[in-house]
């Protein structure tokens, strides 16, 4: 089974961003980093895949919206993050 895509929404300067992109490296997960520190296209993108989100980052897994780094870690925390990234 092919791994999830992974899409994650930063901000420039952001440390939950930096704290996130590293987890889900040294979890060796690819992942497509969109930033929006200027708005545009892709916030708006990010806003209607999660309409509430307010802040970043905001991490998608395949069609699963994790929501920000603080929930990744929790996740991780469970033992529910490497299925979820092993599809």
């Amino acid at each position: 089974m092919a791994a999830p895509q992974i899409d994650i929404y930063t901000k420039f300067a952001c440390p939950f961003c930096v704290r996130a992109k590293r987890l889900l490296t040294e979890k060796g997960a690819d992942f497509t980093e969109y930033d929006i520190t200027m708005g545009g296209p892709k916030r708006e993108e990010m806003l209607a895949r999660a309409p509430n989100a307010m802040t970043v980052p905001q991490i998608f897994i395949g069609e699963t919206h994790v929501g920000g780094c603080d929930d990744l870690h929790a996740l991780d925390r469970a033992g529910k993050l490497d299925a979820l990234l092993a599809g």
